[in-house]
């Protein structure tokens, strides 16, 4: 199966990257390649593979939830750039209705 003709310059000028010309010819190859290969795994017979098989064990890593010291109030109100009373005072971000 052959690649399409992809205009790599103009993707370029899309994206608005500036491509010298031998950049343009080295893309367009890699480019090339790379679709040949998608081709090539489209060929390969997946249905006895489950959707969500992972080539690498997915596991959680937890650790044990333990109560700890907490940072005193004042303390770390002290360091904040703006508080208000015994709070943290933050930018309004969404309008008050």
């Amino acid at each position: 199966m052959s690649s399409p003709k992809i205009d790599v310059a103009y993707v370029a000028k899309l994206a608005r990257i500036a491509l010298t010309d031998e950049e343009i010819t080295r893309f367009g190859s890699q480019l090339g390649d790379l679709l040949e290969h998608v081709a090539a795994l489209e060929k390969l017979d997946v249905s006895a593979i489950a959707a969500t098989a992972q080539v690498v064990e997915s596991r959680n890593v937890d650790r044990p939830d333990i109560v700890g010291e907490s940072l005193k109030r004042d303390v770390v109100l002290s360091m904040a750039p703006s508080k208000q009373g015994a709070f943290f005072r933050v930018p309004q971000i969404i309008g008050e209705s």
